[in-house]
C-alpha cells in the first residue's frame, strides 16, 4: 500500500460518493489509475463495502443504548445460539465479545426508553442463557466517526 491508496481510503470514508475522477484530480493519477486501485483495495479487503450513512433522530431511533451482558455458566455453552439470536435483532447495530466479567457489548437503537424497556423484556432478556443485562442511555454524542486513522 503506498500514499495514493493511503488518500484513496482517505477519502472515500469520509465521501464514498467522490468520483474516480474527482479523487483522480485531488491525488494527482488518471480516473482509470484510480479505479483500478479501488479495485483492488476491494479485492484485498481493505474495502468492506460502501454505505450512506443515515440520521437516526429523524428516523424515530435516536436514542442509543449501551448493554453489556453476561451469560449464565450454561448460556455460555449455547455462545453460538446467542450470537445468531442477536444477528437477528435489527435493533442491535453492533455485538461485540468482550474480556471482564461480562461476555457481549452491544449498541442498541431505538427510538426512545419506552421502546428499549419493550425491547429489554420482550425480546433481549428473553434469549436463551442471558443472565444479566447492565444498560446505559448515552445522552449525547461527543464523537461519532466512523473513519478510522490511516
Amino acid at each position: 500500500m503506498d500514499k495514493f491508496d493511503k488518500e484513496i481510503l482517505r477519502s472515500l470514508q469520509y465521501d464514498a460518493s467522490i468520483t474516480a475522477s474527482e479523487l483522480g484530480t485531488k491525488i494527482g493519477l488518471s480516473q482509470a489509475a484510480v479505479w483500478r486501485r479501488i479495485h483492488k483495495l476491494e479485492e484485498e479487503g481493505y474495502i468492506r463495502k460502501q454505505v450512506t450513512l443515515l440520521n437516526g433522530d429523524k428516523l424515530g431511533c435516536g436514542t442509543l443504548v449501551l448493554a453489556h451482558v453476561k451469560l449464565t455458566a450454561h448460556g455460555r455453552a449455547h455462545f453460538d445460539e446467542f450470537t445468531e439470536k442477536i444477528k437477528e435483532l435489527p435493533n442491535v447495530i453492533e455485538c461485540f465479545v468482550v474480556l471482564g466479567d461480562q461476555d457481549f457489548f452491544l449498541k442498541i437503537v431505538v427510538k426512545d426508553v419506552y421502546e428499549y424497556e419493550q425491547f429489554f423484556f420482550k425480546k433481549l432478556s428473553n434469549i436463551e442463557g442471558v443472565a444479566e443485562i447492565r444498560s446505559s442511555v448515552a445522552l449525547s454524542k461527543i464523537k461519532n466517526d466512523t473513519e478510522l486513522p490511516i
